[in-house]
């Protein structure tokens, strides 16, 4: 730092700071949230550290500087992270006649409480998942007031329960089994569908774990209290998180159909709860998707918190998020998918 300049000196404090922040989120997927909860808070803005050590690793290239190596080591060995983050580009395989579309949306109950100033919202969504026409549609945080919309499905699995947000999965293909997973002391479960699509059956999941609470508002001013509020019910959320998580991996294990797990996890990519839910399946969204695949409306963040996850034996042909469509406060994703062919 000797040949340094004393704003550049100040430049690189920061520089090491973040470097050790990046290094820290990148080991806490592995780490369970009980035992370091106010850290794991870090697994949300990993995505804007990433961007700030690319910054700084621009900023010392410009200037030749060999501080560039910090931030250059830390993008280096977090470059298994950036396709959670980012995509360049999309995959877009041919269709084929065995093909078929799962799509997943948090519907907001169908604005049931009137957070959006529209009496239109539950038509608008029927009519935009009639215009996409999935195969199997999976509905977080479902209400009443939709079912009337989806006739065009034979079969359906709805379920309600007092005190928990209701789940829906809809589907073109017969639906021999269903099932929930209950969480304790929350709102939020997942449930599930044995779907038979020709010879084969496919087990649906559709989850929707703890929310975190936070307001996508970003300019709702916040002071010293209300942080403390926040990260203590940060903490909070990503411990129930955890229970939850670990629930849905011992339900699956005890699975023999090839599966999909798609919904709500209102976690990030970069998250213990991510890791422990996905197991060895493919993100497809990481398989097909492009952009940063943003699916919940915090003003300028990328969030990415719903998922579709498929099978090994499954390919992922197609995915998308559809963030222009603002009728809740998600955004649908859908995917295309086709088994893999079998060995005769």
């Amino acid at each position: 730092m000797k040949n340094l300049s004393r704003f550049n000196k100040v430049m690189f404090v920061f520089n090491m700071v973040l470097t050790v922040l990046t290094f820290i989120a990148y080991i806490l997927p592995f780490l369970a949230p009980k035992l370091f909860p106010f850290l794991s808070v870090l697994t949300l803005v990993m995505p804007l550290m990433l961007i700030l050590n690319f910054l700084f690793f621009m900023y010392w290239l410009l200037q030749v500087k060999k501080q560039m190596l910090l931030s250059g080591l830390v993008l280096l060995l977090g470059i298994t992270f950036v396709s959670k983050f980012y995509r360049f580009s999309s995959t877009n395989m041919p269709a084929e006649s065995k093909d078929f579309t799962v799509m997943s949306y948090n519907v907001r109950l169908f604005n049931l409480y009137s957070w959006l100033p529209d009496d239109q919202i539950p038509m608008k969504i029927a009519a935009f998942t009639k215009d996409h026409n999935p195969d199997i549609l999976c509905f977080q945080e479902f209400s009443k007031k939709g079912e009337e919309y989806y006739d065009q499905y034979k079969y359906k699995f709805i379920f309600y329960k007092p005190g928990v947000a209701p789940q829906a999965i809809y589907s073109k293909f017969r639906i021999i089994d269903s099932g929930e997973i209950g969480f304790p002391d929350t709102a939020n479960n997942v449930i599930f569908a044995d779907i038979k699509k020709g010879k084969d059956t496919l087990r649906v999941y559709s989850m929707h774990l703890q929310s975190i609470k936070i307001s996508p508002d970003i300019h709702e001013k916040i002071d010293e209290e209300k942080s403390k509020v926040i990260f203590k019910r940060l903490s909070k959320a990503f411990k129930q998180q955890q229970i939850q998580a670990e629930m849905v991996q011992k339900h699956k294990s005890e699975c023999h159909y090839p599966m999909i797990i798609c919904g709500d996890l209102n976690n990030s990519a970069f998250s213990y709860v991510y890791r422990s839910v996905k197991g060895k399946m493919k993100d497809a969204f990481e398989e097909a998707g492009n952009g940063f695949g943003k699916s919940y409306d915090y003003n300028y963040y990328p969030a990415r918190i719903d998922y579709i996850f498929a099978d090994q034996s499954l390919i992922v042909k197609e995915f998308k998020t559809f963030d222009r469509f603002v009728n809740s406060d998600h955004f649908p994703v859908m995917t295309r998918l086709i088994f893999e062919e079998k060995e005769e």
